[in-house]
């Protein structure tokens, strides 16, 4: 019985492991995003950062992606920077093959 326990016990550290990866994978690509939207909002140094961090904490606010989607497209919109929501997912998938690479390359 006790090898069923280990096996399961592992199994959880591994769904731990990946869930947590997971996270820090998301949270690197919303950075990025912010980061990419930023450039295009025309910040930079510190203002950048600060709105980069700020992408980051919007995917606090509901599960999924769309918090931090309508975030970037208000704020692009509301500068009158021309972007459409396709625009912004796009950025979003290409960046999280980026954030993947970069997590993937820490570990």
């Amino acid at each position: 019985m006790s090898g069923f326990n280990e096996r399961e016990k592992g199994f959880e550290k591994k769904f731990e492991r990946d869930q947590e990866n997971a996270f820090k994978i998301v949270a690197r690509r919303n950075k990025l995003l912010g980061a990419w939207a930023a450039g295009k909002l025309g910040l930079s140094g510190d203002e950048a950062e600060a709105y980069a961090k700020a992408v980051v904490v919007a995917d606090f606010e509901k599960p999924g992606d769309d918090d931090v989607l309508q975030k970037v497209l208000g704020d692009l919109s509301a500068k009158g920077v021309a972007a459409t929501e396709r625009d912004v997912r796009q950025q979003m998938d290409a960046l999280l093959q980026v954030a993947r690479e970069q997590i993937g390359g820490q570990g």
